[in-house]
């Protein structure tokens, strides 16, 4: 049975033994707001794949580079940000293009440029 990448399938107990890492250290994790797993209606965890990839770039920051659970919220936020940025941007680039196109059809520039030139001259 193949999973969404944000559905939520994995109980704690799988995705503790799969990363080698305590069902307590998932929990801290949780408490921290570094992970929100979904939960059944009998409260019970449930990771997705998601989940999962950003606990192990937890586990990378932590065991691999020692940044403390601090810093990886402050990276983690970080890097969101970056995602969003980067998915703006893009979408941005997408628009123009489709302006520049639209605008080369019609053979008018989309952006003129007016170049403004001062000359100062100082005397003796």
């Amino acid at each position: 049975m193949h999973h969404g990448y944000e559905e939520p399938v994995y109980l704690i107990s799988v995705v503790a033994k799969v990363l080698t890492i305590h069902p307590q250290t998932l929990r801290q994790y949780e408490r921290e707001g570094l992970v929100r797993p979904s939960r059944t209606d009998g409260k019970m965890r449930l990771y997705s794949q998601r989940d999962i990839d950003k606990i192990k770039m937890i586990q990378r920051l932590t065991r691999d580079l020692g940044v403390n659970l601090a810093g990886v919220d402050i990276i983690m936020q970080l890097k969101e940000k970056i995602d969003d940025f980067e998915e703006l941007v893009e979408s941005l680039r997408s628009e123009l293009s489709g302006l520049s196109k639209k605008s080369n059809q019609t053979k008018n520039p989309l952006v003129k440029h007016k170049n403004s030139y001062e000359i100062i001259l100082f005397g003796e």
